[in-house]
């Protein structure tokens, strides 16, 4: 419809081109984007569970065109004999028809009349009716075929999504003056994987860290800074450990009445912008973001700041304008708002006239909404927030901020981080775990794993050390994003170090096994893009088949996880692809060798062809995962 509407007003321009040399600009601006958008549309991986959609949406539409919204159900068959995919719809139709016309027809007389009404297409060979009324529907080869040599043309390029949005992404957010711990861990993980994830679908996406940088705990934070280092403002303190810094103020302010009011004195000082105070406050901070930034730079982490204080000047419209709504109440000198579904109010103003966390991210979700025009806002957040989250975002609603017919707002949230004990995970002294020492412990035990294995008589120093780091850093993000986020996680670095099973260390080694495969044919890169534009991908050997379409599986695979942010969907994926591919590769030869001289003797490229194309899909699933593979390990 897009196309035809912008044909339609080209051809008007068309018509007034030489009245007007800004119409002509216009024009060609526009024919540029239509060809441009064309073009885009073209090289786009085609999802095949969308389009079968649209095939028997429309059939049942032509079949039954009195029903309002009738399901639609079409899933990837379980098993070959019931074809490639299945259309499931019959039997709610059935239930539907008994319901709202009293009329009783069997599922099976339904699939009958779909089947019948089934459009034109290009990618269905044939369908079957089985059991009751499933629809069983198998694929065209030429189809598959095709699809695979456009993949390897035009590299794995995004699912069409339709309008570019602008998504917020709010993860990671620790605390100033306290390390990161294995709490932060999950967030930072899950909330840097959905960014790629949007970003490849095309979306323009904004990482916040939404970092606890204000409130009442740094005025004990200053007035020991002023305490321990007097002379701050001429000389950079040297806080080599912020952690043991604060657990002393902490005990200072707990224990020592005067250095209590002090704290509180300073608190006011800071939030009136006292100089002294801010560049005190600067100081604790970008301590904290040193720190920080280490662990950022081990994960390949890329976010923006935006801490509590960036908002602390908006937070006094936010109580006006709640008041001037009529949502106030005062409660013992507290000014609070109930929200309707909400047992629990949300507190916008102490009696001492401070602000609160709920003022915090009331201000931060009208920032996002209003001011960045977030059409998608995602909350990275632990499970234990859950409560206080959905009651900010339904007063969001209630005061007029969005609609969530139109914006998604959505709490993305996770478990906890177990130890082997099934108990949260803690140091032997029952202390919290500190990040950098697990990063740490993953660096030491993955170049164990690999000495194990003799990789460092085969690897130059440089090939090894960035197989270790490939092989820590990217198994402890995909033990994370291999469990469903929603469930907690038992934390063990045997496990994910396992080369065994759906861990990162065997997808790692698969994909370089795969990327191997060529190499050692002396077949190179332009002679795959050569063989890509003219090879016809031969898909008769029933493991060819099965590979070929597990792997074009890859876009309805993301299209799930950008609806229900489940990102251990993409990985369950890779490691069925992978084993997928063992079995092709154990059935299929891809290069034949002379069994006495091991000479080679036959290159089957259509087969070299899927083996590129599996790696393809399997570096673009590891790059949304934030996993960096390696050519040789």
């Amino acid at each position: 419809e897009i196309y035809y509407l912008t044909d339609c007003f080209l051809r008007i321009l068309e018509g007034l081109r030489d009245e007007n040399a800004k119409l002509k600009y216009r024009l060609n601006f526009l024919q540029k984007s239509l060809q441009e958008e064309r073009s885009k549309t073209a090289k786009s991986m085609i999802n095949i569970n969308s389009c079968l959609q649209e095939i028997f949406g429309a059939a049942i539409q032509a079949a039954y065109p009195d029903l309002e919204n009738p399901p639609l159900v079409v899933t990837p068959s379980q098993q070959p004999k019931f074809g490639d995919y299945q259309c499931n719809s019959a039997m709610g139709i059935t239930q539907i028809l008994l319901k709202t016309k009293e009329q009783k027809v069997s599922p099976r007389e339904i699939a009958e009349k779909i089947s019948k009404n089934i459009p034109a297409n290009e990618c269905i060979e044939k369908i079957e009716i089985a059991g009751p009324g499933f629809i069983n529907v198998h694929l065209r080869k030429d189809f598959v075929s095709k699809q695979l040599s456009s993949l390897l043309m035009n590299g794995v390029q995004p699912p069409a999504v339709g309008k570019r949005k602008k998504v917020v992404v709010d993860f990671s957010s620790p605390n100033i003056a306290k390390e990161m711990h294995v709490g932060h861990l999950r967030s930072t993980i899950i909330g840097e994987s959905m960014c790629r994830l949007f970003e490849f679908a095309g979306y323009d996406v904004l990482r916040l860290n939404h970092l606890g940088d204000w409130g009442t705990q740094f005025g004990m934070l200053i007035a020991h800074l002023q305490d321990k280092f007097p002379d701050y403002l001429t000389v950079s303190p040297p806080i080599g450990d912020l952690q043991a810094f604060y657990k002393e103020s902490k005990r200072r302010f707990d224990t020592e009445e005067e250095f209590k009011k002090r704290a509180y004195q300073c608190v006011v000082l800071l939030q009136s912008k006292n100089p002294e105070f801010i560049k005190a406050w600067e100081l604790i901070c970008d301590v904290s973001r040193k720190e920080f930034q280490k662990i950022y730079n081990c994960l390949d982490i890329t976010l923006i700041e935006r801490g509590e204080s960036f908002y602390h000047e908006m937070m006094k419209d936010i109580v006006k304008e709640f008041e001037d709504k009529g949502f106030v109440q005062v409660d013992d000198g507290r000014k609070i708002v109930f929200v309707p579904g909400f047992p629990v109010p949300l507190t916008i103003m102490k009696s001492d006239g401070g602000y609160t966390y709920d003022t915090s991210d009331l201000a931060a979700l009208k920032h996002r909404l209003c001011e960045e025009k977030a059409d998608i806002l995602i909350y990275v957040v632990d499970s234990g927030q859950s409560v206080h989250l959905q009651t900010v975002f339904a007063a969001g609603q209630m005061i007029g901020w969005y609609d969530p017919k139109v914006t998604r707002v959505a709490h993305a949230a996770f478990g906890v981080v177990l130890g082997e004990d099934k108990k949260k995970f803690k140091t032997r002294s029952g202390d919290t775990v500190r990040l950098i020492d697990l990063l740490e412990e993953g660096l030491k035990r993955a170049m164990d794993k690999l000495r194990d294995k003799e990789r460092d008589k085969v690897l130059t120093a440089e090939e090894l050390k960035a197989a270790q780091t490939s092989v820590a850093f990217g198994c402890i993000k995909y033990a994370d994003l291999s469990h469903n986020r929603l469930n907690d996680y038992v934390f063990s670095f045997d496990k994910m170090l396992d080369d065994r099973g759906n861990t990162a260390a065997y997808l790692l080694y698969a994909f370089t096994r795969i990327r191997a495969i060529a190499r050692l044919a002396s077949i190179d890169e332009q002679m795959l893009r050569k063989a890509a534009r003219e090879e016809v991908l031969i898909l008769d050997h029933e493991k060819e088949w099965k590979l070929g379409k597990c792997i074009l599986r890859f876009p309805e695979i993301l299209q799930k996880i950008l609806d229900d942010l489940l990102l251990h969907t993409l990985c369950d994926y890779l490691y069925e692809l992978a084993t997928t591919f063992t079995e092709f590769y154990d059935n299929c030869y891809c290069v034949e060798k002379d069994r006495q001289s091991g000479q080679i003797v036959k290159v089957n490229m259509w087969r070299l062809l899927l083996c590129e194309a599996t790696a393809t899909i399997m570096a673009k699933g590891f790059d949304i995962l934030g996993i960096k593979p390696v050519q040789r390990m």
